[in-house]
C-alpha cells in the first residue's frame, strides 16, 4: 500500500490529502448525527466535546513533532501548526491582527457550516466544542498561550467568517 502512495505525483498527493481530510470530516459528521438521532443535540455535543478534548491534543502533539517545533514555540509555532490541522486542507482560514503577544484566527469558510447553509439549516452551534478544541490545541503547542473566543456559532458572526479566536502569549 505505501508503495502505491510513494508513486503518486505531487498533484495526486495533494488530491489524496484533500480526499482523506474530507473523509475524516464526513466520518466526524456521521458519528455526530448518529448520536444526535439517538439521544439529541445537547447530549451529542457533550460527547463531541469529550472527543475533541482528546483528539485536539493528539493532533497538536503530532503536528508539533512533524514540524520539529521546540517545547514552547510561541505564537509563531502556533501559527505554523494551525496550517497543518486536518481541516486546514478543506476549510478557508486566515490569521490577522498579528502583534508581538497575540493574533486572531478566523475560519472564513467552514465545510460544516457552508453545507448547513446550503441546506437552509441554521449554523451548527459549535462554540462549546470550539472553546475546548482551540484552547487545548494552543496549550499543547505552547503552554503559555491563552485562547479567547471572539465569536463562534451560535453567536452572531460577520459574513466574512464563522468563528474567530484570539491567541495570547502570556
Amino acid at each position: 500500500m505505501r508503495k502505491d502512495i510513494e508513486n503518486l505525483s505531487k498533484e495526486q498527493l495533494l488530491d489524496y490529502i484533500e480526499m482523506i481530510s474530507k473523509n475524516w470530516l464526513a466520518h466526524d459528521g456521521c458519528w455526530f448525527q448518529a448520536i444526535e438521532r439517538d439521544i439529541g443535540m445537547r447530549e451529542a455535543i457533550k460527547y463531541d466535546v469529550a472527543g475533541w478534548k482528546r483528539f485536539t491534543v493528539i493532533e497538536a502533539k503530532k503536528i508539533k513533532q512533524f514540524l520539529g517545533l521546540e517545547e514552547n514555540p510561541g505564537l509563531k509555532g502556533l501559527m505554523q501548526a494551525l496550517k497543518y490541522r486536518l481541516y486546514a486542507n478543506i476549510n478557508v482560514q486566515e490569521i490577522v491582527d498579528i502583534t508581538e503577544n497575540s493574533f486572531i484566527f478566523h475560519m472564513n469558510k467552514c465545510r460544516v457550516q457552508t453545507a448547513r447553509n446550503r441546506n437552509n439549516l441554521p449554523d451548527f452551534p459549535c462554540k462549546e466544542v470550539g472553546v475546548e478544541e482551540y484552547g487545548l490545541f494552543a496549550k499543547a503547542i505552547d503552554s503559555r498561550i491563552r485562547t479567547e473566543c471572539i465569536c463562534c456559532p451560535p453567536d452572531e458572526h460577520p459574513p466574512e467568517y464563522y468563528c474567530g479566536w484570539k491567541f495570547i502569549l502570556e
